[in-house]
């Protein structure tokens, strides 16, 4: 009998994150299905399933896989958390909402943060299995970092945040710099990005600026030289590749990266990542080893194990998970279900 999997989105980017997972699982004989509560579902492929409340019920799944912060407490299955993105300066504990039975860690750091909170708090597993989104990219990844481009391409990439975005500071050195022909530029923003911001990056296109609309922006990775970011977790992502990243006011910044705090500077510090000095570069490895040293493609086949190691040692943790009225409440209202949680029979 095949075992059932649901993958649980509520924003489109969950498709580029659980898809590896959905492939890993259809190799396996196994079969997977969708529910999406937000924007994503107008996005599936013709061969992929999307269930209803009712019917993700009657299906039961062995476990309900998802990127994002909460799930439906009323679907069967254990609740795993892959995460949507690499810490990006931010402690990773405020995403512990009491929701999931199993967190699937990306690499030893967060593994370590992880496993002190449950040591602590006793209702959730932690496994560490890679970052899935990763899977297709990491299998491309050659070993050496491939020469700098003539002329060099950079991406600006920018979280939607306001108060973490430096999209609006640094818009006129972007204005400004793309215009000379030195250096090819390609922009991407988070979903979530103010319209009007993206508006005023779209308007600079020319033949040496595009703006990017992927919804998976590591299909730009192999196109690009070096990346100019904030504190967005993409540039964790990016920095896997071995090449540099520019960063205004980091919210954690380090060797591995190059942070500036003036838009004066942004011009100098881009020079300084396309010379790549060994420092930087030897940074770079190091850290990238600790955020994700898995380089074999295959971290959604460690989720899909994770979740069968959990369920062989019982299925449950030591402590039950918190009540979280107010956070169920309004899964239900945002969802429009008001049946029972449990299912019988």
């Amino acid at each position: 009998m095949p075992k059932h999997y649901l993958l649980y989105g509520s924003e489109r980017y969950a498709l580029a994150i659980l898809r590896p997972i959905q492939a890993a699982i259809r190799a396996r004989g196994d079969e997977a299905a969708w529910f999406f509560d937000g924007p994503g579902a107008e996005d599936l492929h013709a061969d992929e399933r999307l269930l209803t409340v009712e019917e993700v019920r009657a299906w039961k799944p062995l476990a309900v896989i998802t990127s994002s912060n909460a799930v439906p407490h009323f679907f069967p299955g254990v609740k795993v958390e892959t995460f949507h993105g690499f810490d990006a300066g931010k402690p990773r504990h405020i995403y512990v909402r009491g929701f999931f039975d199993l967190y699937c860690t990306t690499g030893p750091r967060d593994t370590a943060q992880f496993q002190a909170i449950a040591d602590k708090l006793g209702h959730f597993s932690v496994i560490e299995t890679g970052f899935p989104k990763i899977d297709p990219f990491m299998r491309e990844l050659g070993g050496a970092v491939p020469p700098v481009r003539t002329p060099p391409v950079i991406l600006y990439h920018s979280t939607f945040s306001p108060s973490w975005s430096a999209a609006e500071t640094l818009y006129e050195e972007v204005k400004r710099l793309s215009r000379d022909g030195r250096w090819r530029w390609i922009v991407s923003f988070h979903p979530k990005m103010n319209p009007e911001t993206v508006a005023k990056f779209k308007a600079l296109q020319n033949e040496y600026l595009r703006f990017a609309e992927n919804d998976n922006i590591l299909e730009l990775f192999g196109q690009v030289d070096m990346m100019c970011s904030d504190t967005s977790s993409a540039l964790n992502e990016f920095l896997l590749t071995g090449k540099p990243v520019v960063t205004f006011d980091n919210r954690r910044p380090g060797p591995q990266l190059i942070d500036i705090h003036e838009a004066k500077d942004f011009e100098p510090a881009i020079a300084r990542a396309l010379g790549r000095p060994p420092e930087l570069m030897q940074a770079i490895r190091e850290y990238a080893d600790a955020i994700h040293p898995y380089r074999d493609g295959r971290s959604s086949e460690r989720v899909l194990d994770a979740i069968d190691t959990f369920v062989a040692r019982g299925g449950r943790n030591r402590r039950a998970k918190p009540w979280n009225l107010w956070r169920k409440l309004k899964i239900r209202r945002r969802i429009g279900y008001w049946g029972p949680a449990r299912i019988r029979g």
